[in-house]
């Protein structure tokens, strides 16, 4: 086989522009279906007949970052959208009346962040929302009316807390609070007083939280891992205190819960080891379920439904193909299929995700997918090792999933192997995977991404010579951490809003992450104590600038308020006053990560001329895949084939 694709390039918009239409939602009612479409080039809800989406209409006018978080009110004659300016994540909610076409601002305040707490059917125009107005560091809940804007504190947040569970009456009755020692307690409120009912252990709190409450408030769901490894579905009943497992999984914790729209019980529950597994919980459901696995491939994901369960929204996300939405009629047990969310790429020739449980070199068992170019479709091996991106996932408390990647398809097709790993601190694996990366960002968390490369390597997947490494977050300071904690492994790095240095990343954090600093002090180290504070020192990239030897691509936001800029411009000057080459990527409207399609694609014009360079794949040329963005480049343009003459003639 041909060591160079004679397949064509994918063009970057086709993986990377705005969807042609994404995330469908039914109204309550079944009435409408809303959904995400671009109108000149921006994200915006549109909204139409369920039985004829191609008249539906667009009902927001954003003209600038496009909007990517929407949901209906229980009237089926609002929609609510989230929205924040240029990346800076100070939400602030608006409300749409399709009936008069009317959009409102119901938090008009600024630098202020608005989360939503809760929507009832017993309460079509009104909501519960978290407001830190008070105190930056502290959500109140607001009563807010979505018709007039007008709002009412119900509950002054004096305690410290992070979160309220509240039931369907707009009663709040539960919150959560983070102690010293890391753990987390949950209160109760009866009447106006708070007392202790729960207490989270470190080791169980970020697989260990409640759900949902059913309908009349005297049931909590919740996902809890206290006395074992993987995070179990549990009902607590919460007038005789019994607690009672309903589903568990010996490898996974509890990925997702369908919730009965009215009764508020669970009715199926997922479990995600390499893929997506449903478990039936109420047989009402069986038979939809069962129908739905011959309608298409790909793992089922039910993304709304109707009060009365009439009609469902159904996706099915595939690896090698765009997401395929249909409308699930429950009577008829019949779905019948809406659209794709890029039917451009229906006929382009995409490549397979391959799970595979490498062993780390401790003996733990590292969930891991990987793609190979698109040549090698019914193949698991190259003929020959081929140029790969480890793509590192950002957190670390997350974890990658099989499915669509459009990284994955985008470097594949430019002949790529690319392979993502599950490192110690992933979520999903049970408590102990999670636990096992306290306190080893930069050491064991790591030497997992290498035994990942090693593995691929052994395999004759990957040439040694022309591995890259590349994430955004925490995957951009994984990046880091290659070209300083190990420089001769990596061919490069791409950064993508990554930390250079642990210390001054936890001290400035948002102010809302105050109540949760905790979370980072157990878990990365302790920035208020010397001990801790060396800790950090040595495992901050920054330390090592010295060490670095291969080339470096950074990208940044310039208002991101989780990895600062000054996380990037510290390692970028470093590396100047060493005279180490650095490429240096700044974008002054976006946050963490680039949100805007025009800024990712320039970026990624950027990065694939860059890997091309060091790692040997192809690449598109940029084009004018820089036209509308943002981007500028500081530093290091000379070091990006083509990267200086675009700039020159954009300028």
């Amino acid at each position: 086989m041909n060591t160079q694709s004679t397949l064509p390039l994918i063009p970057r918009k086709l993986l990377f522009g705005n969807p042609d239409k994404a995330s469908p939602r039914i109204s309550p009612d079944g009435s409408k279906l809303a959904f995400l479409a671009p109108v000149d080039g921006v994200l915006n809800v549109w909204v139409g007949p369920v039985d004829d989406p191609d008249v539906s209409v667009p009902v927001t006018k954003d003209n600038v970052r496009g909007i990517r978080i929407f949901f209906w009110a229980f009237t089926s004659q609002h929609v609510l959208y989230l929205q924040d300016k240029a990346g800076d994540e100070n939400w602030r909610l608006y409300s749409v009346n399709l009936k008069d076409k009317s959009i409102k601002d119901l938090t008009p305040l600024e630098g202020v962040q608005a989360q939503l707490v809760k929507v009832s059917p017993d309460y079509p125009l009104q909501i519960l929302v978290g407001i830190n107005d008070r105190n930056p560091q502290l959500h109140d809940v607001y009563l807010v009316n979505i018709d007039t804007a007008e709002r009412a504190m119900i509950q002054e947040n004096t305690e410290g807390f992070v979160s309220f569970l509240c039931d369907e009456a707009y009663r709040v009755r539960f919150a959560q609070k983070m102690n010293p020692d890391g753990s987390v307690e949950i209160f109760q409120k009866e009447d106006e007083d708070w007392s202790i009912y729960q207490r989270i252990p470190l080791e169980d709190t970020l697989s260990t939280a409640p759900i949902e409450m059913n309908k009349d408030g005297s049931v909590i769901y919740m996902t809890d891992s206290r006395g074992r490894n993987t995070a179990a579905l549990y009902s607590l009943d919460l007038e005789s205190g019994e607690k009672e497992l309903i589903a568990d999984d010996e490898r996974a914790d509890v990925d997702d819960v369908l919730i009965h729209p009215t009764s508020k019980t669970p009715l199926a529950v997922a479990f995600n080891y390499e893929r997506k597994q449903w478990r039936i919980l109420d047989g009402s459901i069986a038979k939809d379920l069962g129908y739905l696995r011959t309608v298409s491939d790909g793992d089922v994901e039910v993304v709304s439904w109707t009060q009365d369960l009439a009609y469902w929204i159904v996706a099915f996300t595939l690896d090698n193909g765009p997401v395929r939405y249909y409308l699930h009629d429950h009577k008829a047990t019949h779905a019948r299929f809406l659209f794709t969310n890029r039917s451009a790429l229906e006929g382009v020739k995409l490549s397979r995700m391959h799970p595979v449980v490498i062993p780390a070199r401790d003996g733990m068992d590292l969930v891991s997918y990987y793609t190979l170019p698109p040549e090698y479709e019914d193949e698991t091996r190259p003929e020959h090792p081929l140029p790969m991106i480890l793509f590192v996932h950002g957190g670390p408390w997350g974890r990658d999933n099989w499915g669509y990647n459009p990284f994955h398809q985008f470097m594949a097709n430019r002949g790529y192997a690319v392979l993502s790993v599950n490192f110690r601190a992933s979520t999903g694996f049970g408590k102990g995977f999670i636990n096992s990366g306290n306190l080893e960002w930069g050491a064991k968390m790591h030497d997992d991404l290498i035994d990942g490369v090693d593995w691929a390597i052994r395999e004759g997947i990957a040439d040694p010579e022309r591995v890259a490494i590349m994430g955004g977050s925490y995957g951009g300071y994984a990046t880091l951490v290659g070209v300083t904690f190990t420089p001769e492994k990596f061919a490069c790095g791409v950064d993508i809003v990554g930390p250079s240095n642990l210390i001054t990343l936890i001290n400035s954090v948002p102010p809302y992450w105050q109540p949760m600093i905790e979370t980072f002090a157990k878990r990365m180290g302790d920035h208020r104590t010397e001990e801790g504070r060396k800790l950090l020192k040595s495992r901050s990239p920054l330390t090592y600038v010295d060490r670095i030897i291969r080339p470096l691509l950074i990208g940044q936001g310039v208002n991101d308020p989780r990895v600062n800029q000054a996380e990037s411009d510290q390692i970028v000057h470093a590396m100047q006053e060493k005279n180490i080459p650095v490429t240096y990527v700044l974008y002054p409207d976006e946050g963490h990560g680039f949100a805007r399609p025009e800024n990712n694609i320039s970026f990624l014009a950027v990065a694939e001329a860059f890997l091309a360079k060091h790692v040997g794949g192809r690449y598109e040329p940029v084009g004018s895949d820089f036209e509308g963005s943002s981007i500028t480049v500081p530093v290091g343009a000379e070091f990006v084939p083509g990267l200086p003459e675009v700039i020159n003639k954009e300028a």
